[in-house]
């Protein structure tokens, strides 16, 4: 039976902060081949929430470098991924600035309405956020640090796992 579980923001959190200038050796390090922001958001999620998906394709899974989902390492694919899934593993929804919480996703994109980096809330104070990333490895840095266009707010709600 397929029931809902929380996201552990804590672990999540954890995570990031763990492995924000450094590589896990579970993982391939993307960084040479298009950048590691979104495996890094990935990684930090799936701590978060320990399930994954396994569907080809459209799932939300990493098992090796060469056998993982576009959505592990592709931002537009993690993004759709989070918003549709009504399956195993992590979901979320597109929401405002103002409905984020640490732990939930920050996309960046440029003025063509492409999305092109993930980074994770470490912190809300007041009006500042901080984040953290791969690609440019970061730990609380400032959002308004970053150059872009537009930004892409996603809430991770909750994660399904069958029991």
């Amino acid at each position: 039976m397929l029931k809902e579980i929380n996201y552990d923001r804590k672990k999540a959190l954890e995570y990031a902060k763990k492995w924000a200038f450094k590589r896990n050796s579970k993982y391939l390090n993307f960084e040479k081949i298009g950048g590691d922001c979104t495996s890094y958001v990935s990684q930090c999620i799936y701590a978060g929430c320990g399930v994954m998906n396994y569907t080809p394709i459209y799932g939300w899974y990493y098992k090796s470098s060469y056998d993982r989902s576009p959505s592990w390492s592709g931002v537009e694919f993690l993004y759709n991924f989070l918003i549709d899934n009504k399956t195993t593993g992590p979901f979320g929804i597109e929401s405002s600035i103002k409905d984020v919480e640490p732990a939930d996703i920050i996309q960046l994109g440029n003025s063509d309405g492409q999305f092109y980096h993930n980074v994770i809330i470490n912190k809300i104070e007041k009006n500042k956020i901080f984040v953290s990333a791969h690609s440019e490895d970061s730990y609380m840095r400032l959002l308004s640090s970053y150059d872009f266009d537009k930004l892409r707010f996603v809430h991770i709600v909750a994660a399904r796992k069958y029991f």
